[in-house]
């Protein structure tokens, strides 16, 4: 496989909004990117921030434009912020360098796409998301 088709993201957004209720999770956002950013999927559950695609489509993007997952991107922020600066200024500022940007990668190792989920905690956000590829048949990296 060398793309997220929209089945696919779909079930990956149904799996994210799942495992979100078995962890009594704050309403979630989930975006899927393919691998060149653009939006291939996206829900809000209700009761989400009507801001939250924003945070999502940042976390997601961050992720495929840099080939970096979010956890990584907010220990690169934390240790060098010059370079995350300099990242979200190359990119009109759309990058959140924090957990719940998950990549997807083929079994090449070659990004596919990536997913943003946001509306409780950064960690909770990728652990719901990892659920959800996984529920997929996806991998991701979170």
């Amino acid at each position: 496989m060398n793309e997220i088709n929209l089945r696919r993201a779909r079930q990956v957004i149904k799996g994210t909004f799942d495992k979100g209720a078995e962890m009594s999770l704050k309403p979630l956002t989930v975006v899927v990117l393919d691998a060149g950013g653009h939006v291939k999927a996206f829900e809000r559950q209700d009761g989400a921030a009507p801001g939250r695609f924003q945070v999502a489509f940042g976390k997601a993007y961050g992720a495929v434009m840099l080939g970096m997952a979010g956890r990584a991107q907010m220990e690169r922020a934390e240790s060098q912020a010059y370079f995350m600066a300099a990242m979200n200024g190359a990119f009109d500022g759309r990058v959140v360098p924090v957990p719940g940007g998950i990549l997807v990668r083929d079994n090449k190792g070659a990004v596919i796409g990536a997913i943003g989920v946001t509306g409780d905690t950064s960690d909770n956000d990728a652990e719901a998301g990892l659920a959800g590829l996984e529920k997929a048949g996806l991998v991701g990296e979170a």
